[in-house]
């Protein structure tokens, strides 16, 4: 048995003490450094949002911050929507095909110099209910690029500098999974006109945006495209005006547009096969795309309350006649009852109608009269 007193023993003993020691120092010390962490949990949770993020892109993982995984990102391929389920605004889809959807299809071909540039800007503006964001969705579906919603509630945060630094994640994450699409919606309250009166932090994000989109500006090989959408554009900074060269108004749909409108909408369901959607379209003057999904809406549940009606009757029946005529007018008629009639006071824009050439008259000058009674009387 070994004494107890060999300097030996001793000194192996001191050392697993000074390393048992050593242990539970670095130990202790790790744990309050964790408890005094911050941003643990969001750290935490950003690891799992990477974990979704390159799930849902069926992609590798490929390095990235936390802030970048913090990104609304939407996977092209589960976008449901595509031009051919928007009604209408075949001049528009075709402008935007060639300006914002080929350059990112074939960026091939407009490698050959400055003037063929892709566009790193585009606006699309008009009254609320026309279709904007359904327009977006569809050019992101069909250019096959990654789409990158920008909220301005996931760039706010409660630690100071994080805004600018989730500003810059939004654009470093685009670059590296070009080619990309940052969509803003309601664009001005955003990126609004500045004044003396905003807080430092919008300021600084306002800032930090326009700087990075100068840098994808620069750089001629990147397949970024930045998306905006807005029924103010008469709000937006000029300095964002500048940085977004094509802009389109999405107004409201003339009569063959509407007509366009009601045949995606209906298309699939249990419809008459006499319905005249040249007629529902003439009835529905003033009406978005919007306002004409949901007068198809209510005009659906007229068959189901017939057959409800006929069951408590004790009538058999298999199931709800199809969609007529009849129900859509009913519905046009109860939704201009309903309707309460919108505009800006204090001499804001007034969104002007597509008026088609087979428009009749009467409906031409009823429009324009109701947009001078509203000017009138704000």
């Amino acid at each position: 048995m070994a004494d107890a007193r060999d300097p030996k023993t001793k000194l192996l003993q001191n050392i697993i003490w000074y390393a048992a020691s050593a242990a539970v120092s670095c130990w202790v010390l790790l744990a309050g450094v964790r408890h005094l962490e911050n941003n643990r949990e969001e750290n935490r949770r950003a690891i799992e949002q990477r974990k979704q993020l390159f799930k849902r892109l069926g992609r590798t993982l490929i390095h990235t911050t936390p802030y970048e995984a913090s990104c609304d990102v939407v996977n092209p391929d589960h976008i449901d929507v595509e031009f051919e389920s928007i009604g209408g605004l075949d001049s528009t889809k075709q402008a935007l095909y060639e300006l914002a959807i080929l350059p990112l299809r074939r960026p091939e071909l407009f490698t050959n110099g400055r003037l063929l540039g892709p566009q790193k800007g585009v606006l699309l503006y008009g009254p609320p209910g026309t279709g904007k964001t359904m327009l977006a969705k569809a050019i992101a579906k069909e250019s096959g690029a990654v789409f990158i919603n920008v909220r301005v509630s996931n760039l706010m945060s409660k630690w100071f500098g994080d805004a600018q630094k989730l500003v810059s994640a939004v654009f470093s994450l685009a670059y590296k999974l070009q080619p990309a699409i940052i969509f803003i919606d309601e664009v001005d309250s955003f990126l609004g006109q500045r004044r003396s009166s905003d807080n430092e932090v919008l300021t600084n994000m306002k800032t930090e945006f326009m700087a990075l989109w100068d840098g994808f500006t620069t750089d001629q090989n990147a397949q970024v495209m930045v998306l905006a959408a807005t029924n103010r554009p008469s709000d937006l900074d000029e300095a964002i005006l500048r940085r977004l060269p094509m802009a389109f108004e999405i107004g409201k749909p003339g009569k063959s547009d509407r007509a366009k409108i009601l045949k995606v909408i209906l298309k699939g369901e249990r419809i008459d096969e006499n319905i005249d959607f040249d007629h529902i379209s003439s009835l529905c003057g003033g009406f978005t795309g919007s306002d004409i999904f949901e007068v198809c809406k209510q005009a659906a549940y007229f068959p189901l309350k017939e057959f409800l009606q006929e069951e408590k009757d004790g009538k058999q029946s298999s199931a709800p006649r199809p969609l007529s005529q009849m129900d859509l007018e009913k519905a046009v008629a109860a939704s201009r009852k309903a309707k309460i009639p919108t505009y800006e006071a204090g001499g804001s824009t007034f969104w002007s109608p597509r008026v088609d050439p087979d428009d009749s008259l009467v409906e031409f000058l009823s429009l324009y009269v109701w947009n001078f009674l509203n000017i009138f009387c704000s």
